[in-house]
């Protein structure tokens, strides 16, 4: 039984992407992974606790390079960089990291069975703050970062000397300031 975040399996009939694991080993009984999944069709999400003897049928996604062209709506649409063919898919797919998406932007789409599933957009990506909000007085500068919106609309924590108009790169997955932009 070996399962690492971001690993596809095969449970329950679908197609599940590992979210988090815990791993435990309990004073009396057999060790046991608990396991976050999240359904790649509909989103959905299940803990699973699996025992370390039970096997499990990890799927092989196929890969490809897409660039993304433009939103309408929910509906997402992606080009195939080698043969050109687009892809429509639910915004729902990318879950919060849809919000990242730029015109033009090189992704990879997970496939199985030629069925697209998921996109991976790049870790970090640059984004304009647009609004941020004053340090308060007496917050210690260390462990202080105040909220500010970017251009797409998500909240981010950043430091307190970063102001609106600032460019700076955040990670796609966690949501969080990484640092300024150059």
């Amino acid at each position: 039984m070996d399962i690492r975040p971001g690993n596809i399996i095969e449970y329950d009939g679908g197609l599940w992407r590992a979210v988090k694991i815990q791993h435990t080993q309990p004073g009396k009984g057999g060790a046991y992974m608990q396991v976050e999944l999240k359904n790649l069709i509909d989103g959905r999400k299940n803990n699973v606790r699996f025992r370390s003897a039970e096997t499990v049928e990890k799927v092989r996604l196929d890969t490809k390079d897409f660039q993304f062209l433009f939103a309408d709506g929910d509906a997402l649409t992606f080009m195939d960089k080698l043969n050109y063919d687009q892809v429509q898919l639910d915004r729902g797919v990318l879950g919060d990291a849809a919000a990242f998406l730029q015109d033009g932007m090189d992704v990879v789409m997970e496939l199985y069975d030629e069925r697209p599933i998921s996109v991976q957009l790049p870790d970090t990506v640059e984004a304009m703050i647009v609004s941020a909000d004053a340090v308060v007085k007496g917050q210690t500068a260390s462990s202080s970062y105040k909220p500010a919106v970017l251009e797409n609309g998500v909240r981010v924590m950043v430091p307190p000397h970063i102001g609106a108009g600032t460019r700076i790169v955040v990670d796609v997955y966690e949501q969080t300031y990484v640092k300024r932009a150059d």
